[in-house]
Protein backbone atom coordinates (compact mmCIF):
# COMPACT_ATOMS: atom_id res chain seq x y z
CA UNK A 1 0.00 0.00 0.00
CA UNK A 2 1.13 3.46 -0.96
CA UNK A 3 1.07 6.00 1.68
CA UNK A 4 -0.51 9.53 0.46
CA UNK A 5 0.96 12.99 1.25
CA UNK A 6 -1.71 15.83 1.59
CA UNK A 7 -0.29 19.11 1.01
CA UNK A 8 -2.21 22.15 1.97
CA UNK A 9 -2.28 25.21 -0.45
CA UNK A 10 -0.95 28.45 1.73
CA UNK A 11 -0.53 30.74 -0.70
CA UNK A 12 -1.44 31.84 -3.73
CA UNK A 13 -0.65 34.62 -6.44
CA UNK A 14 -3.83 36.80 -7.90
CA UNK A 15 -3.88 38.53 -10.61
CA UNK A 16 -7.05 40.40 -12.00
CA UNK A 17 -8.41 44.04 -13.33
CA UNK A 18 -7.66 47.38 -11.12
CA UNK A 19 -11.39 48.30 -12.10
CA UNK A 20 -14.35 46.86 -11.81
CA UNK A 21 -15.42 45.66 -15.48
CA UNK A 22 -19.34 45.76 -16.94
CA UNK A 23 -20.74 42.74 -15.36
CA UNK A 24 -21.30 42.47 -12.06
CA UNK A 25 -20.55 38.62 -11.90
CA UNK A 26 -17.46 39.54 -11.99
CA UNK A 27 -17.71 41.61 -8.76
CA UNK A 28 -19.40 39.15 -7.28
CA UNK A 29 -16.41 36.46 -8.38
CA UNK A 30 -13.64 38.36 -6.39
CA UNK A 31 -15.80 39.40 -3.80
CA UNK A 32 -16.35 35.22 -2.91
CA UNK A 33 -12.66 34.76 -3.97
CA UNK A 34 -11.47 36.40 -1.57
CA UNK A 35 -13.74 34.87 1.11
CA UNK A 36 -12.75 31.40 0.81
CA UNK A 37 -9.39 32.37 0.74
CA UNK A 38 -9.81 34.48 4.03
CA UNK A 39 -11.61 31.37 5.59
CA UNK A 40 -9.17 28.78 4.81
CA UNK A 41 -6.06 30.61 5.34
CA UNK A 42 -4.34 31.19 2.58
CA UNK A 43 -2.25 34.19 1.78
CA UNK A 44 -2.82 36.42 -0.77
CA UNK A 45 0.03 37.44 -3.18
CA UNK A 46 -1.03 40.31 -5.42
CA UNK A 47 0.26 43.57 -6.97
CA UNK A 48 -1.98 46.69 -7.57
CA UNK A 49 -3.20 48.26 -4.87
CA UNK A 50 -7.06 47.93 -3.93
CA UNK A 51 -8.70 49.04 -6.90
CA UNK A 52 -11.21 47.84 -8.99
CA UNK A 53 -11.78 43.74 -8.31
CA UNK A 54 -8.25 43.36 -7.30
CA UNK A 55 -9.31 45.19 -4.56
CA UNK A 56 -12.30 43.15 -4.09
CA UNK A 57 -10.16 39.93 -3.39
CA UNK A 58 -7.80 41.99 -1.38
CA UNK A 59 -10.29 43.35 1.09
CA UNK A 60 -12.13 41.05 1.17
CA UNK A 61 -9.51 38.13 1.82
CA UNK A 62 -8.38 40.58 4.58
CA UNK A 63 -11.35 40.84 6.61
CA UNK A 64 -11.73 37.36 6.65
CA UNK A 65 -8.28 36.53 8.06
CA UNK A 66 -6.27 36.34 4.59
CA UNK A 67 -2.47 38.21 4.96
CA UNK A 68 -0.37 39.60 2.37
Amino acid sequence: MESSSVRTLEKICVFCKANYGKDESYVKAAHRLGEVLGKRGINLIYRGGNLGLMGCVSTTAAVHGSES
